[in-house]
C-alpha cells in the first residue's frame, strides 16, 4: 500500500528531475565563446560610413553594404542570425571584425544588416543571436618570417600606413590578448605601424599562440622581436 509520504517523495523527485532537465535544455542553448551553434539575447548597435573601406580585424576591407558584423569573441567566419526583438525582423551576417568597444553593447552590425532589421533609427536594439556554423575559409595558417628558431620572437597581426587602422586592430586584439603593442618602422620613406603581440623567449611559445590566432581568424606572422623598442 502506498503511503501519502511515499507519494509526496516521488512527486518531489519528479519535479526535481523535470527542473534539472529544463535547466540543461536552457544551458545547451547558451552561446559560449568559440562555439559555432547556440543562441543568446544581446544588445546590437551598428557602424557604417566612418569605417567603410577600412580594414577589419580579420583583414577584410569593411563594406557597410555587406551582411557582416563585429563581435568581441566569436571566431571570424561565424554565421549569426540576428533577430530584432522589437519587430521580429531578422538577417544572417558573418563575423569579420571585433567590437563593439562601448560598454553595454554586444554586437556591431554593418549598415546593411542594421537597415534590414530596423536598428538604424534607434541606434541600438535588443536582439536574439543564433549561431549557424562557420565559414572555415577564415581559418589562417601561421606564416614564419624569422629564419632562425632561436632568440626572441613576436607575432605580427597586421601592418598599416594609417595609424588609426593599427590602433583599431590593437584594440581588437587587446580584448583577449596581453602585451599587444604597435611598432613604428620606416621602410623606403614610408612609415608603417606594425601591430604585434609579444615578446616570446622561444619559438615554440610564439608558434603556439600564433596557431590560436590563426584558428580565430587573424593573420599571424612570427617575426624576430625588435628589442630596441
Amino acid at each position: 500500500m502506498r503511503t501519502s509520504a511515499g507519494i509526496f517523495c516521488r512527486a518531489v523527485l519528479f519535479v526535481a528531475a523535470v527542473s534539472l532537465l529544463s535547466s540543461c535544455a536552457i544551458l545547451s542553448r547558451e552561446v559560449q565563446p568559440g562555439v559555432s551553434h547556440g543562441r543568446a539575447y544581446a544588445v546590437a548597435s551598428w557602424y557604417g560610413s566612418d569605417f567603410h573601406g577600412r580594414p577589419t580585424a580579420s583583414g577584410e576591407i569593411f563594406n557597410m553594404h555587406a551582411p557582416t558584423c563585429a563581435h568581441r569573441e566569436f571566431p571570424f567566419g561565424t554565421k549569426v542570425r540576428v533577430t530584432n526583438l522589437t519587430n521580429n525582423r531578422s538577417m544572417e551576417c558573418t563575423v569579420n571584425d571585433r567590437g563593439p568597444f562601448i560598454p553595454g553593447r554586444d554586437i556591431d552590425l554593418s549598415y546593411a544588416v542594421a537597415k534590414e532589421i530596423g536598428v538604424i533609427g534607434p541606434g541600438t536594439s535588443r536582439v536574439l543571436l543564433e549561431l549557424n556554423g562557420r565559414d572555415d575559409s577564415y581559418v589562417r595558417r601561421v606564416r614564419v618570417q624569422a629564419a632562425e628558431r632561436k632568440g626572441t620572437f613576436a607575432i605580427q597581426a597586421g601592418a598599416f600606413t594609417e595609424a588609426a587602422n593599427a590602433l583599431r586592430l590593437r584594440s581588437a586584439l587587446a580584448l583577449k590578448y596581453d602585451n599587444v603593442y604597435i611598432q613604428e618602422t620606416e621602410v623606403n620613406g614610408t612609415l608603417f605601424h606594425r601591430v604585434r603581440i609579444g615578446n616570446f623567449n622561444n619559438f615554440k611559445s610564439a608558434y603556439s599562440l600564433a596557431e590560436q590566432l590563426g584558428a580565430e581568424g587573424y593573420q599571424p606572422v612570427i617575426v624576430k622581436a625588435d628589442l630596441r623598442i
